[in-house]
């Protein structure tokens, strides 16, 4: 069994699993969601499960996660595998200018996305920041963006501005109220965003989205879209093999 790790901005994600290699593709056993702030808990609650053969992690919060998580894995004796960026890895080639200096996270999910669909697509992260990353037909990784997830719109609007109040709003396609104006106007901004690099793609790409506001941003987009909440541990768990 592998346990995949996937330590983000604000929360850390982890699934066991292991990959069957007749039919390519993984087989969860547990998936579980806690926030930085529980870090120092997953020793308890790993201390449940079986020893895994190998552990890979993707970690973006730094040293506020490592350490809590280096503990938690401790009582096993398993060397870690924390993964970086590569030049090329798992039928994936990275185009970024500096390739060591794309997330981690972000290459794990172009990988996973690779395996899930061998051909051209748009790799979008939806969580503290939105990612988007464009996939090409042959594996090569051509580029992405990066912009304020959701909820940070959201909070610099309410952070920044003396009238616009941090609520929760609805979207509306003729918003009239300030809460449903807010929400409308961040989602379309994702949307937005997300359907302009989409178009860059060659016909026939697919849009996998993941990430805590996936399922709040696949409504507002005119594309073809697959949501797979674990797109980051599906690569990694590639990665691990």
């Amino acid at each position: 069994m592998i346990l995949a790790i996937d330590s983000g901005n604000t929360r850390i994600k982890w699934g066991l699993g292991e990959l069957r290699a007749s039919a390519g593709a993984v087989e969860w056993r547990r998936i579980a969601t806690a926030t930085l702030a529980e870090a120092s808990r997953l020793r308890e609650e790993w201390a449940e499960l079986a020893r895994p053969e190998k552990v890979v992690i993707a970690n973006v919060a730094g040293e506020a996660a490592r350490a809590p998580l280096e503990q938690a894995l401790a009582p096993w004796a398993v060397a870690a595998q924390w993964i970086t960026a590569q030049e090329s890895q798992c039928g994936v080639t990275n185009g970024y200018l500096q390739p060591s200096q794309l997330g981690c996270d972000r290459w794990a999910a172009l990988i996973g996305a690779w395996h899930l669909h061998r051909g051209a697509s748009l790799v979008v992260t939806a969580g503290t920041a939105t990612t988007v990353d464009m996939l090409g037909s042959t594996g090569v990784f051509r580029g992405g963006i990066i912009l304020p997830g959701l909820e940070l719109m959201k909070k610099s609007l309410a952070e920044n501005t003396a009238g616009l109040p941090l609520a929760k709003g609805e979207y509306a396609e003729e918003p009239r109220s300030t809460q449903d104006a807010i929400e409308s106007g961040c989602l379309h901004a994702q949307a937005g965003a997300i359907e302009r690099m989409y178009s860059r793609l060659e016909p026939g790409a697919v849009c996998f989205l993941s990430g805590g506001a996936a399922l709040r941003i696949a409504g507002r987009l005119d594309l073809p879209v697959r949501v797979v909440d674990n797109l980051t541990l599906e690569g990694l768990m590639r990665i691990a093999q």
